[in-house]
């Protein structure tokens, strides 16, 4: 299979991409063999991690409607964003503030090309290829210039990317340069493996490492620390699953103590909503 270029960047079928094995585990069918083979991996030799996407996915809808229906805020930038999806920010912004703005950020060249196509006849979304460690490239895109007022309070997004920046290249920094240029108002969500001190997580990070050279978990105060001079809201950094979970979510099985007992997999990725004063 022939590789593909757009804008300088190509799409290489016979490499793995972390978006598209990202699209297998949620069902899609926007990759190739050789990120199935990946995807595989995890269904196979570790039965139930399948459940971190989900559990991601699902606590990123429901951030975007907790800023949609409960602050001001219009504006979203999404950084990140991997491959469509059902429900995505702007159909979940949108629907309950039709006037959200949203900007999609990867460096994959194939969420390029199926974000463009999806979203072409809204001109309330962008979809620009960049790289989440070059914020000052984001933040002045000309895209990005055309939608996003950084006068008003701006959501950003990092649904499931600080843990694809390894510690030498200071996610910390990467949160740090955005406080520093969004107003105050302005909201953070953040979803993150979550180190779990058991075979799973070493497993799970070993196959990332081995495949792409990444793929960090933190505990619960490493990525509170990534959210520093930011009001984190309640509930705080949770796993994923208990950040504000609707009804249909918690109602099986249940914990004597009526709180569902998450699986060790749910446990692995955590959310969290941050404010700047």
């Amino acid at each position: 299979m022939a590789t593909m270029t757009v804008e300088g960047s190509s799409i290489d079928p016979s490499r793995p991409s972390i978006a598209r094995v990202y699209d297998y585990l949620l069902g899609g069918k926007d990759n190739y063999a050789v990120d199935r083979e990946i995807g595989d991996v995890f269904k196979r030799d570790l039965p139930g991690s399948v459940a971190i996407a989900f559990a991601n996915r699902a606590a990123l809808t429901r951030a975007v409607r907790e800023i949609a229906t409960t602050t001001g805020v219009r504006q979203f930038i999404d950084l990140g964003s991997g491959l469509p999806t059902a429900d995505n920010v702007h159909q979940v912004a949108q629907r309950h503030a039709p006037e959200s703005r949203v900007v999609y950020v990867d460096i994959d060249p194939q969420v390029l090309i199926h974000g463009r196509a999806l979203l072409e006849e809204n001109d309330r979304t962008r979809v620009l290829a960049a790289d989440v460690r070059d914020p000052e490239a984001i933040r002045t895109h000309p895209d990005t210039a055309e939608l996003i007022d950084f006068d008003q309070p701006v959501a950003v997004m990092f649904s499931a990317i600080l843990h694809h920046v390894n510690d030498e290249e200071d996610p910390a920094a990467i949160v740090r340069y955005w406080r520093q240029h969004v107003p105050s108002g302005s909201y953070f969500f953040v979803s993150h493996f979550r180190s779990g001190s058991n075979p799973e997580t070493a497993e799970a990070e070993k196959v990332l490492q081995e495949t792409f050279g990444r793929g960090r978990w933190r505990t619960d105060e490493e990525i509170a620390s990534l959210l520093d001079g930011l009001e984190i809201v309640e509930p705080g950094i949770v796993p994923a699953s208990l950040w504000h979970p609707d009804e249909a979510e918690v109602e099986d099985p249940w914990k004597s103590g009526g709180e569902r007992e998450l699986t060790v997999w749910e446990r692995l990725i955590a959310a969290g909503l941050a404010r700047k004063p």
